[in-house]
């Protein structure tokens, strides 16, 4: 535990910080599984308009350090190419 000033302090904010980043990281996921449902509906417009909104999502959400930018850029083109596989 911590015993200094700074140290309590530290643990306070890394708390507040970490319940930040699992609301991003849900969000994410969320975002990630809306894509793969709108594949699975078969309709390709409506799955690459949701995709659109996923990427800004996914872009957003690298570019705050959440996820690694190599496994933002791995989602995108996987679920790109879900996408086109459609037609």
């Amino acid at each position: 535990m911590a015993n200094s000033a700074q140290a309590k302090k530290r643990a306070r904010q890394a708390t507040k910080r970490r319940v930040y980043n699992v609301g991003l990281r849900s969000k994410l996921r969320t975002a990630i599984k809306s894509v793969r449902k709108a594949i699975l509906s078969e309709n390709q417009a409506t799955a690459q308009g949701v995709f659109n909104n996923a990427m800004s999502t996914i872009d957003s959400i690298a570019g705050k350090g959440i996820i690694h930018k190599n496994k933002a850029a791995r989602c995108k083109s996987r679920l790109n190419a879900a996408i086109k596989l459609m037609s």
